[in-house]
């Protein structure tokens, strides 16, 4: 037998819960599958098998565990009596055929396409009752759709508005309870949100900018891009450009407190939230500043990728100097995000939306989008938000400040 146990997965991690097992018990398994997912307060790894062979399961799902914990065990010994016991070829021996349901082929009378089968199954209609008008009989579309679906048997309900509300009423609630244990993750994140709330003089700044010029770029040459460098080009590189520019001019927007002192960075590594099936997590581009916007949207899609699949490591969540983060892509129109500590500052970014402004003594309709950044008023002033807030929006609304660095 050789143990699966827990590995290390950081100097502050004491303990991971088991996310999902992979394989079941008396599965057979191949080295370095990977069998077990393992969450921590910080990231979701996979452990994979030690060695080729049976694989018996000692730990449920759900459970706490600490690092070191053997979690299974694999016996090598079954996986090659498995292999010696697979069966030897012999000659076919003739043997009874169990009747088989008829299956339709195209060949056949009343064959729905493809189409037509997807709106009889959703109507509950049988092809078979259907007189098709194609080819040979073949059930169309439009015969799907012109087919009525079969009378039910039950008795005639009282369909009047009142027992329809009635109906759904009864059918939308009910006093049921659902109770499950938090997540490492979720912990962690409930707990870092209270303490950035709790110890941070967090204040917010709004703007808005006019999303024209940028939409205008996108439109112009995103096939060319695309073809160039085999990313889309997306919002977010032309954000994460702007913030690391705007952060030179405004350096405190960039820093962060360590204990008395203030401790500034001549980089930017510039998270940008990804929300997960587990929670939110923030991986870092390292070196913002330093990348093109081909490279910075090659980043984004690689680390939220990895951040879905639960594949991220957890140096790359760690020492982030400034976050970004995107809510309206869920259609948020304006909200106040909080500090990713022990950051000092957050952009938050909002949903797209044709709005009536004023340019130049005329009212037209632009695209518009409502920016946020909260930052902590113990290390940064409100002339520096405002003006940091107010420089990436001239950097959106004219891009050619992002070449010239102004």
């Amino acid at each position: 037998m050789v143990d699966v146990k827990v590995p290390s997965v950081g100097e502050s991690i004491s303990e991971v819960t088991i996310a999902s097992w992979l394989k079941k018990d008396g599965d057979i398994v191949k080295m370095d599958e990977a069998i077990c997912s393992i969450e921590s307060d910080k990231a979701t790894l996979e452990i994979a098998a030690p060695k080729a062979g049976k694989l018996k399961i000692l730990i449920k799902e759900g459970e706490t565990v600490a690092i070191g914990t053997k979690v299974a065990e694999v016996d090598e010994t079954a996986s090659a009596g498995a292999a010696a016991a697979a069966p030897v070829a012999q000659a076919p021996v003739s043997a009874p055929v169990a009747p088989q349901a008829e299956v339709k082929s195209a060949g056949d009378k009343n064959f729905p396409s493809p189409a037509a089968s997807k709106i009889l199954a959703e109507k509950g209609v049988d092809p078979s009752s259907i007189q098709g008008s194609g080819r040979d009989g073949r059930v169309t579309k439009a015969d799907a759709l012109s087919a009525s679906a079969p009378a039910a048997s039950a008795p005639v309900q009282d369909m009047s508005l009142k027992n329809l509300a009635q109906q759904t009423i009864s059918s939308s609630f009910s006093r049921e309870m659902k109770r499950e244990k938090m997540s490492g993750l979720r912990k962690t994140i409930a707990t870092r949100l209270v303490t950035a709330k709790n110890t941070t003089a967090m204040l917010t700044t709004f703007n808005e900018v006019d999303m024209s010029a940028v939409m205008e770029i996108r439109k112009k040459y995103k096939d060319a891009f695309k073809e160039k460098h085999g990313v889309g080009l997306g919002f977010m590189s032309f954000f994460t450009k702007a913030c690391t520019n705007a952060l030179k001019q405004f350096p405190a927007v960039n820093a962060m407190i360590d204990g008395t002192d203030l401790v500034y960075h001549n980089y930017a590594d510039v998270g940008v939230a990804v929300s997960t099936p587990r929670g939110l997590v923030v991986p870092v581009i390292r070196n913002a500043e330093s990348m093109g916007l081909a490279q910075i949207e090659s980043k984004i899609i690689e680390l939220a990728g990895r951040a879905r699949d639960g594949k991220l490591g957890i140096d790359e969540m760690q020492n982030g100097t400034f976050t970004i983060t995107n809510g309206g892509i869920f259609g948020s129109m304006l909200s106040t995000p909080i500090i990713n500590i022990p950051q000092s500052a957050i952009l938050g970014m909002h949903n797209i939306v044709e709005r009536p402004v004023a340019i130049n003594g005329q009212v037209v309709i632009r695209p518009i989008m409502y920016l946020a950044l909260s930052y902590d008023h113990r290390i940064i002033d409100g002339r520096e938000s405002v003006s940091f807030l107010k420089s990436v929006k001239e950097q959106l609304e004219d891009p050619s400040r992002m070449l010239l660095d102004l």
